[in-house]
């Protein structure tokens, strides 16, 4: 960032100098150009990575180079200075992501229009130095592509935005007429999904003039030594900025989870407590034992206070279960996140006590359900989330879903003393709340058939409850936030002592 802010203050002042001697100058009239080169940029790998989290991320093939063109025509009012207009195409980027399960595919193309000051500092006869200041106006497309067992959140994005954009240059006149130009120009562009970005272009183009008769070009001037100090300085020389794109993904979401902490705070305390201890112990045994999985630790608070005190205080109970798993679990900080809810996901009825208790609370959710079947026993809850898409007001397993719960059949087969409860949810699409529930209820009964009839699974050890809409976990507002809310959990249990 440092060099872009001097850079675009050294093209500031060169246009400046070419500007204040245009009333010298004599050269003028129309050309026209194209250009076609290498636009570059960095994909940033780690962004991705934790965009896709909890998944696991094994290898990442980016594509950050591209064939880019441009069109431009432009109007010379004095040796020194011109306006050019013009169309741009930078190409297409991309990046592959492989995960256990499948992979995510993403493509950005870049397009757009341009308008820019462009001052000319001639150098000899034939070469002179370029630099350029414009404004772009960018559409951005991005597409995303999946196979194997992942499932996108959205297919595209698209993005219209106005930008800027910064060039050096060096220009070579065969002829007054007929002109060679090699440039650098740097883009600042949006990925379509809100993140902002920098494409470098390098290209090579000709330049035609119109209505310049065919002679010797003619012998620049020198420039006085004042003016060229300061346009000695720039850094027509430098090499450019590694540059950066970011190309962030809707964030696809995951299909299951695997929480095994669950606990609570007494009002107003953010310090772990002695008898949360044990249950916090749990997670580190289980995070050494499985070196691959990574956990988020979700802190969560009662309506008790105003909704800031209550963020903060979930965002305090979070991060100390996380220094707790780093100091006395020996857990890599790195593989541990920290979230504040507040009170904004509260799973129970804040005018009880009982509820408001259950509100304060710590979740634990760790990415381990990719390799539930080799999970062994811990006298704990692992609950396994499963964003189920059913027809609309149907209740039948689609096919898709039927490898996931096999998973959890054999698990349940390998742990003869586990039993499971499986938990319906909807988003707010059945109308009044006791048809969510009635719908959620018939839904959960389906996935407990699933298990007995085609996995053999006995009856006894599963049950079913709906809860409609009474338990969201996000705001039905949105698509994505319905989605997440039409859920299946399946709670599994273990007795105690075992």
């Amino acid at each position: 960032m440092k060099f872009k802010r001097t850079t675009g203050t050294i093209g500031l002042a060169v246009l400046a100098a070419f500007a204040s001697t245009a009333a010298v100058a004599a050269d003028s009239g129309w050309y026209g150009g194209l250009s076609i080169g290498t636009a570059k940029a960095e994909i940033e790998d780690e962004r991705i990575t934790n965009g896709l989290a909890p998944r696991v991320v094994t290898s990442i093939i980016d594509d950050s180079s591209s064939t880019g063109w441009k069109l431009l025509v432009g109007k010379q009012f004095s040796r020194n200075f011109a306006v050019e207009a013009g169309y741009f195409n930078l190409g297409e980027f991309g990046y592959t992501a492989s995960m256990l399960g499948g992979s995510e595919n993403a493509h950005l193309k870049l397009q757009g229009l341009n308008l820019d000051a462009v001052g000319t500092l001639p150098i000899t006869e034939k070469f002179a130095a370029l630099a350029r200041l414009g404004l772009t106006y960018t559409e951005s497309k991005a597409t995303f592509s999946t196979d194997g067992a992942i499932q996108p959140a959205a297919t595209s994005a698209k993005e219209k935005e106005a930008n800027f954009k910064v060039g050096l240059g060096l220009q070579y006149a065969f002829t007054p007429a007929l002109g060679l130009r090699g440039e650098w120009e740097r883009y600042r562009v949006n990925d379509a999904v809100g993140n902002e970005g920098d494409v470098d272009f390098f290209s090579i183009g000709l330049i035609y003039r119109f209505g310049v008769a065919e002679k010797p070009a003619p012998k620049a001037e020198t420039p006085p030594p004042a003016a060229v100090a300061p346009v000695a300085a720039a850094p027509v020389a430098q090499p450019a900025p590694k540059p950066v794109l970011v190309i962030v993904p809707v964030v696809a979401k995951t299909e299951q989870y695997c929480s095994i902490l669950d606990i609570q705070f007494e009002i107003n305390q953010k310090t772990v407590q002695r008898e949360a201890e044990e249950k916090i112990d749990k997670v580190g045994i289980f995070m050494r034992k499985y070196p691959n999985t990574t956990a988020v630790i979700e802190g969560h608070s009662d309506e008790v206070g105003s909704a800031a005190a209550n963020m903060k205080l979930s965002e305090q109970r979070a991060a100390g279960v996380v220094t707790y798993l780093v100091d006395r679990g020996n857990i890599a900080r790195n593989r541990l996140k920290s979230v504040g809810y507040g009170e904004t996901r509260p799973i129970a009825d804040n005018s009880t006590e009982a509820g408001k208790r259950l509100n304060r609370r710590i979740n634990a959710i760790i990415a381990c359900a990719t390799d539930i079947e080799g999970i062994a026993p811990i006298p704990a809850r692992i609950t396994m989330a499963m964003e189920m898409e059913f027809d609309i007001n149907r209740a039948e397993v689609r096919p898709q879903y039927r490898e996931e719960l096999r998973k959890v059949a054999n698990f349940m087969k390998a742990n003869p003393q586990v039993t499971a409860t499986v938990e319906g949810h909807t988003s707010n699409h059945q109308g009044a709340a006791v048809q969510g529930v009635e719908l959620s209820q018939r839904r959960a009964q389906s996935v407990v058939n699933t298990m007995v009839n085609e996995f053999g699974i006995q009856r006894s050890r599963l049950s079913a409850a709906g809860f409609g809409q009474s338990r969201r976990f996000a705001y039905n507002t949105s698509l994505e936030g319905q989605k997440e809310n039409r859920r299946v959990n399946i709670i599994l249990d273990f007795p105690p002592g075992k």
